[in-house]
C-alpha cells in the first residue's frame, strides 16, 4: 500500500438538477448532454494543471496544486458552462465545492478530512454558484479575496470547530465585482483591448481573441527585456472581458490609471479600463519600456 501525503486543493462540481434532465429529455439525450457538460470540466481542470480523480455519475471529483488554481478553474466551469444554449428550453447548470488542505493519496485516489470539507462545500452549493471555506480564501491574493462573501459557519461532523462559508462572485451583479475584477461595457456594444509597445499597436476582439507576451520570437508582442521570460504572459478575451494571465519567473506589474501598482505571480485578472503592463519589475525601475493598455467600446 503505497501512501502519500500532500497539500491540495480539491474539488467537486456535479450537475444540478441532472434527474430533470432526464425526466425532460429522455436517458440517452440527458445522458449525453451530461456527458459533454463533464467533458468541458475535465478539459478545463487539465487547463489549470489540475487532475481528475474520478467521475461519478454526474460528478467529478478533481484536484489542483493550489487554491488560486481551483478558484480560477470553478470560475471558467461555470461561465463556460452556463454560456451553453438550452436544450429544449432546459438549461445545463453545474455547482462546484472546494476546499484547500492536507489530503492523503493512494492508487489515485485520495482521502482525509479536505475531501469531506470539500464534498460538504458542494453540497451547500446552488446551480451556477462557487462555494469554498474561509481557510481557504485566506489564502488568496488580496485582489482575489475581494471577489467573495461570507456566507455563514457550518458545523461539520468530526470538527470541533464551525466552518466559515464563503461564496466565489464569478459573474457580474449590481452590488458584486468578479472575482478578479470588472470590466466596463456600453449595452449594445463590442469590447476591444488596444495594446500599445514601443509604438506598435495590437488588438484583442472577438477576431483575435488572445495574444501572447516574452522574450521568444514567436511571441505576438515580443520584447527584448532580460528581465521578461521566454513566454511571459498572454491575455485572452473571455466573453467580454480581458484577462491577463501571468506566465513568467519574475512576475508581471500591472497598474490601473489612478490605482497602485499590482503583482502577479502565476496569477490572472481582468483588466479595466486603462493603465500599464510591466515585465519582471516595477514600471518605476524601467519605465522606458511596457505595454499601454486601454478597454474601448465600438459599436
Amino acid at each position: 500500500m503505497n501512501t502519500t501525503q500532500q497539500e491540495n486543493a480539491v474539488l467537486f462540481a456535479d450537475v444540478s438538477g441532472s434527474t430533470r434532465l432526464y425526466e425532460v429529455l429522455g436517458d440517452a439525450r440527458a445522458f449525453a448532454a451530461i456527458d459533454r457538460c463533464l467533458s468541458v470540466l475535465r478539459s478545463l481542470t487539465l487547463a489549470h494543471a489540475g487532475r481528475v480523480v474520478k467521475t461519478i455519475g454526474d460528478e467529478v471529483m478533481v484536484v489542483f496544486p493550489d487554491p488560486v488554481s481551483a478558484a480560477q478553474a470553478a470560475c471558467e466551469m461555470q461561465m463556460v458552462v452556463s454560456a451553453k444554449p438550452p436544450i429544449d428550453g432546459i438549461h445545463v447548470f453545474i455547482r462546484i465545492g472546494f476546499h484547500y488542505g492536507p489530503v492523503l493519496e493512494n492508487d489515485g485516489d485520495i482521502f482525509g478530512d479536505t475531501v469531506n470539507i470539500a464534498a460538504r462545500m458542494a453540497e451547500i452549493a446552488q446551480a451556477q454558484q462557487i462555494i469554498t471555506t474561509g481557510a481557504t480564501v485566506a489564502l488568496f491574493p488580496p485582489i482575489m479575496r475581494t471577489g467573495t462573501r461570507t456566507l455563514n459557519s457550518l458545523s461539520i461532523k468530526g470538527k470541533a470547530d464551525e466552518i466559515e462559508v464563503r461564496e466565489v462572485i464569478w459573474h457580474e451583479s449590481e452590488d458584486l465585482t468578479m472575482m478578479v475584477g470588472n470590466t466596463y461595457t456600453s449595452q449594445n456594444s463590442e469590447p476591444l483591448l488596444q495594446l500599445t509597445h514601443l509604438g506598435e499597436e495590437f488588438i484583442v476582439d472577438a477576431t483575435h481573441p488572445s495574444i501572447t507576451i516574452g522574450r521568444d520570437e514567436t511571441a505576438n508582442i515580443a520584447t527584448k527585456n532580460r528581465s521578461a521570460s521566454r513566454m511571459h504572459a498572454k491575455i485572452e478575451r473571455r466573453r467580454d472581458k480581458f484577462i491577463l494571465v501571468d506566465l513568467s519567473s519574475n512576475g508581471t506589474y500591472v497598474t490601473i490609471k489612478g490605482e497602485s501598482e499590482i503583482q502577479l505571480r502565476r496569477e490572472e485578472m481582468v483588466l479595466r479600463e486603462s493603465g500599464t503592463i510591466s515585465l519582471g519589475h516595477p514600471y518605476k525601475k524601467n519605465p522606458s519600456e511596457f505595454i499601454a493598455f486601454s478597454i474601448r467600446n465600438d459599436l
